[in-house]
């Protein structure tokens, strides 16, 4: 804990909430995290994310987005850090199809669709 509480450039905090959460990702250089919603709210702000996980329930946030698995290895997880912060960026996707904030407006045009017999 100590080493990484030296470290220049890591801040270390106690929980924050969601909105305090948000803008910490938006201001990332990158972010390691195990979380499902972490991976689709960085690729939502276009932060590359690496994941320490062998596997990922949002496939599409590495295919289509700014998400790597890196797996949980230290050497594997500093090696892609590194990549990330040399600009070698193996994250850089673009947003997922339709990830783009209108999905309760198709919803409501296809529930108001429903309701006229379609």
């Amino acid at each position: 804990m100590e080493r990484a509480e030296a470290m220049a450039g890591l801040t270390m905090t106690g929980p924050l909430g969601y909105l305090d959460f948000l803008e910490l990702e938006a201001r990332a250089a990158f972010a390691m995290t195990d979380s499902g919603g972490v991976q689709e709210e960085t690729t939502v702000l276009g932060v590359p994310c690496l994941t320490l996980r062998p596997n990922t329930e949002r496939p599409v946030t590495i295919t289509n987005g700014t998400n790597k698995l890196v797996g949980t290895e230290p050497a594997a997880i500093v090696a892609a850090a590194m990549r990330v912060l040399d600009g070698v960026d193996e994250t850089a996707g673009g947003m997922p199809e339709l990830w783009d904030g209108h999905a309760a407006e198709r919803i409501a045009d296809i529930i108001e669709g429903y309701g006229k017999g379609s």
